[in-house]
């Protein structure tokens, strides 16, 4: 399972990461690697989240991420 994400810059210099197939899914950071880095994680809880109640969960055999 691939995971798009977009990156951007914000005007008051900090980056957001959005991943795209999870709505809600959003974190900021000093740098762009920081803000991403708390993206995965947020995303990785919120899939462990779903398949411990039971949602439908995406593919989670392999799950990788890339910029949109």
């Amino acid at each position: 399972m691939k995971l798009a994400v977009q990156l951007e810059l914000e005007t008051d210099g900090r980056w957001i990461v959005e991943v795209m197939e999870i709505p809600g899914v959003l974190a900021y950071g000093e740098s762009s690697r920081h803000a991403l880095a708390r993206a995965k994680a947020l995303a990785l809880r919120v899939i462990a989240d779903r398949i411990e109640h039971g949602e439908s969960a995406p593919d989670t055999d392999i799950i990788s991420f890339e910029a949109a």
